[in-house]
């Protein structure tokens, strides 16, 4: 069982480290051959992720994290399909005779994860399973560096890393582009689609609340801040000032604000 729980706040983090998210410009090209390359397999994907109510794009983006798209190895942990996996988790897939189908064994990890319990595949939710997957060391022990097994390759990440389960490294630098990136790029072509974010809003994303933080809003507001002239506290509430400032320039208070049905 995890550590963690995808509580409200630590939802609205991952929300906020998605909508943030940008690729390094050094590594855009390499993400888009990766984002690619995981398309063209999407049909052994989805018949992975058909089998467990998982999104394609999970499946994927784990199976890069954890293996590097080797097809011919146990996702659980890099043994050779050709037997049951003989390291830990030793004896996999417990069904079935070798050599063994990719496909199967994919499911059958997925399933030792608990990934075909889990029912939330909002965005948040996505990247809560799969930092569960990569561990959750940097959360509980190095929350000022967030996980590169989501994370590199983007500005969120530069270095330090777990290189033993048990020792960290300041200066050691992850080598693989992080999961999240990756759905952040197939997000950003058009190419996936979260569980929750096709549905009309019944509010809009971006309102005047004073009191209420939202990752939506501190986007806004790292916005605005690149502005000439405007100067806004990003801390994730809409209050007056962020309000005046988008004001600026749209024209328009943000909804909910008094101000916005002033006449004018």
């Amino acid at each position: 069982m995890s550590r963690i729980t995808l509580t409200g706040e630590l939802r609205q983090d991952y929300q906020r480290l998605f909508a943030t998210c940008a690729i390094r410009e050094d590594k855009a090209a390499e993400v888009d051959e990766l984002a690619d390359v995981l398309l063209a397999d999407r049909d052994r994907y989805q018949t992975v992720g058909e089998r467990l109510k998982v999104p394609w794009f999970v499946v994927a983006a784990l199976h890069y994290a954890d293996t590097g798209r080797d097809f011919t190895v146990h996702p659980h942990n890099g043994d050779p399909l050709t037997e049951r996996t003989r390291h830990l988790p030793a004896g996999r897939p417990l069904e079935g005779e070798p050599p063994f189908d990719w496909e199967d064994s994919a499911a059958d990890a997925l399933r030792l994860y608990y990934f075909d319990q889990w029912p939330d595949w909002s965005i948040a939710g996505a990247l809560f399973v799969l930092e569960g997957r990569g561990g959750w060391g940097y959360r509980l022990h190095h929350s000022e560096t967030p996980s590169p097994y989501l994370w590199n390759y983007s500005l969120h990440y530069t270095q330090g890393k777990y290189i033993t389960d048990d020792t960290w490294s300041e200066s050691a630098v992850a080598q693989r582009c992080g999961a999240g990136v990756l759905l952040r790029r197939l997000a950003e072509r058009g190419l996936i689609e979260f569980a929750g974010t096709g549905e009309p809003l019944a509010w809009p994303l971006l309102r005047y609340a004073e009191t209420e933080a939202s990752p939506w809003v501190e986007a806004l507001q790292r916005f605005l801040n690149t502005l000439p002239g405007i100067y806004v506290r990003v801390d994730g509430r809409a209050g007056p000032r962020t309000s005046e400032a988008f004001h600026r320039v749209t024209g328009l208070y943000l909804p909910g604000d008094p101000r916005a049905s002033e006449p004018g």
